[in-house]
C-alpha cells in the first residue's frame, strides 16, 4: 500500500477515483464507500483533535492500521492530508478546486451521505454531487441489526468490552498496537510471563477484564486493568500472555487482535487463587480461539 502526504502527490494520467473521509476504524460502512476506488483521501490527525480537542474521539486505528485495512478493501494508495488550523480555514470550494481537481485530478468521488468538509463544514455530499467536473457516488449510512454502523457505536462497544460485537461492525478484529515495556516480572514468577503495553490515552481501549486474542498467528490471553490483587498502583496496563511462547519481546511492537471477552477484572484474596484463575483463563482463551474465525 502506497501512503503519501497530499503535498507529495501528483496528478495521475487518466485521473483518480477517490474515496473521501476520515475512515477511523475502516468499518463496514466505510468499506462500502471505499470499494471500487483507486485512492483513499483521509486526514491525519483526526480533524476534531485540531478543531475541538476537548471533544475529540478516542481513535480506533493508527494510520498504519488504517492503511492496512484500506489495502484489504482493494484501494491502491492512501493519501493523507496533514490536518491543521491552516488547512481547516480552506473553504469547501477551495477544497474541491485545489485538492480534488488541481492536486488529485479526481474523475470520480465517493463519500458517505453524512460527510462534511471545508471551513465551518459548509461542504457536503450534495455540493460534490452538483459538481460536473467529476462523478459522485453518495453512499447511505449502513445499518446492521437495526442500528447504524458508525465509529461512535464501535467505540461504545469496545469501551463496554464487547470486542466480538465491535468486530461484527468493523469487519475485522479490533486491534491494539503498542511497544512492549519492561514490567515487574510478576507474571513470569507466577508461571504466566506477559508482554506489557502501556495504553495510549488517545486510542480506544477495551473495558478492564480478560480477553482471548491473537498476536499474528499466536494465541494469547490478555488482561487489561489495574491489577487489583496486588494493589501496586502502576496504572492501567495491558498484559499479553502469548500461549506456549518463550522469548524476549521488550522494545518490539505488538499487534493484539481482540476476539472475545472472557470475564471482567477481579480481585483475589491470595496469589494461589489468582494463579488458578489464570490457568482457567488461558485454557478458555485457547478453546475460544480454536473455534473463532
Amino acid at each position: 500500500m502506497k501512503v503519501t502526504r497530499l503535498e507529495n502527490t501528483a496528478k495521475r494520467e487518466g485521473g483518480r477515483t477517490v474515496a473521501l473521509g476520515v475512515f477511523d476504524g475502516v468499518h463496514l460502512g466505510h468499506r462500502r464507500v471505499i470499494e471500487g476506488s483507486q485512492s483513499v483521501l483521509t486526514f491525519e490527525p483526526h480533524p476534531m483533535s485540531v478543531l475541538a480537542p476537548e471533544r475529540a474521539p478516542l481513535l480506533l486505528t493508527t494510520l498504519e492500521r488504517k492503511a492496512q485495512l484500506v489495502e484489504q478493501v482493494g484501494a491502491q494508495e492512501l493519501i493523507v492530508i496533514p490536518f491543521d488550523r491552516d488547512f481547516s480555514q480552506l473553504s469547501a470550494e477551495q477544497f474541491v478546486d485545489e485538492v480534488l481537481i488541481e492536486r488529485l485530478g479526481a474523475v470520480s468521488v465517493a463519500v458517505g451521505e453524512n460527510f462534511r468538509f471545508g471551513n465551518k463544514a459548509k461542504g457536503d455530499a450534495a455540493m460534490l454531487a452538483a459538481d460536473r467536473r467529476f462523478s459522485t457516488a453518495v453512499h447511505p449510512l449502513l445499518s446492521l441489526d437495526g442500528q447504524i454502523v458508525s465509529s461512535t457505536r464501535i467505540r461504545e462497544l469496545i469501551g463496554a468490552g464487547d470486542v466480538a460485537g465491535a468486530r461484527r461492525l468493523l469487519g475485522a478484529p479490533f486491534q491494539l498496537r503498542g511497544t512492549v515495556v519492561a514490567g515487574d516480572r510478576r507474571g513470569r514468577e507466577l508461571g504466566f510471563p506477559t508482554a506489557n503495553i502501556v495504553p495510549d490515552p488517545f486510542y480506544a481501549l477495551p473495558a478492564h477484564g480478560v480477553y482471548a486474542a491473537r498476536c499474528g498467528e499466536r494465541e494469547a490471553a490478555v488482561s487489561i486493568g489495574l491489577r487489583p490483587t496486588f494493589d501496586d498502583r502502576q496504572g492501567e496496563l495491558v498484559e499479553v500472555h502469548l500461549i506456549d511462547f518463550s522469548g524476549d519481546l521488550y522494545g518490539r511492537q505488538l499487534e493484539v487482535d481482540f476476539v472475545e471477552r472472557l470475564r471482567g477484572e477481579e480481585r483475589y484474596e491470595d496469589v494461589s487463587a489468582l494463579v488458578e484463575q489464570m490457568e482457567r483463563d488461558v485454557a478458555q482463551a485457547s478453546e475460544v480461539l480454536q473455534s473463532a474465525p
